[in-house]
């Protein structure tokens, strides 16, 4: 069932939440919602786990503020769920930008109820390039993505779901599955898409992995072009204990390309 959790003054997340039993928060990616992870909810909730989908500020059915979208801010909206969830021992699990706030809330709220980390294709360390960090998109490439966005939002989304899949995987990837895909996007407001991308641009997690000392998997496309796997061989280093499970034919989409193995790794994370 769905509900709606009040994060700061004026502003409420819409968190899915079904099943009963251990609890698992899902953050999705950009520029998608809670329900790109349905199949793993109807098949977690059979399997004796609570799983608990929110849609970040700007995206799904969230409100989407003007302001808000920094890792901070986006950190923080977490740590509210949980409390007025009133969870605890959760297993958090991030994808792409998910994961990149999920590091930041390790970080910045020492871990706070959360028992295991899954960093799924995670946008992190850093999603563009810098001093000292010669991985990921390019500044300028990343400003041209926000004035396409701001140009023709609905073609900048096909483009980049044209990079989301490698459809080399498991099954065939259908052209309806795609269009869904699409749609999710196209659901969320223009300036979350492109506020939350400008984050994606500028923030820095290269300090915050350091200071994560819960158990972490990281979940890696060893084909992905959009989060390089770079950034996984960089998580494993800084991440203290961390491991790495590889998914060698897919590209970003990991639990669309090779879903079947990724639900068996998901299950392994959570036993």
């Amino acid at each position: 069932m769905g509900t709606y959790v009040e994060v700061e003054k004026n502003v409420t997340l819409y968190v899915e939440d079904v099943g009963k039993g251990t609890p698992v928060i899902f953050l999705h990616g950009w520029p998608l919602n809670s329900r790109m992870f349905e199949y793993q909810f109807t098949w977690l909730s059979e399997q004796g786990y609570r799983c608990i989908g929110i849609d970040q500020r700007g995206f799904g059915k969230s409100d989407a503020p003007a302001e808000g979208y920094s890792y901070d801010r986006l950190a923080d909206d977490i740590k509210a769920v949980i409390d007025r969830l009133e969870l605890d021992q959760v297993y958090l699990v991030g994808f792409s930008v998910g994961g990149a706030i999920a590091v930041r809330y390790m970080a910045r709220h020492g871990g706070y109820r959360i028992r295991k980390l899954a960093l799924l294709g995670a946008a992190a360390p850093a999603f563009t390039q810098r001093d000292h960090y010669p991985y990921g998109m390019k500044r300028e490439e990343a400003e041209a993505q926000i004035a396409a966005i701001q140009q023709d939002r609905p073609q900048l989304l096909r483009d980049f779901g044209s990079q989301f899949l490698d459809g080399g995987g498991e099954k065939a990837i259908s052209g309806p599955f795609k269009d869904w895909l699409q749609q999710l996007g196209l659901e969320a407001s223009a300036w979350g898409t492109v506020r939350t991308f400008e984050s994606l641009r500028d923030e820095d997690l290269r300090e915050d992995i350091l200071q994560i000392k819960t158990s972490t998997t990281i979940f890696q496309g060893m084909r992905d072009t959009i989060c390089p796997p770079e950034f996984a061989a960089l998580l494993l280093a800084g991440i203290d204990g961390s491991t790495l499970v590889q998914f060698k034919q897919s590209g970003h989409g990991i639990l669309f390309d090779e879903p079947d193995k990724f639900n068996e790794e998901l299950l392994r994370f959570l036993k």
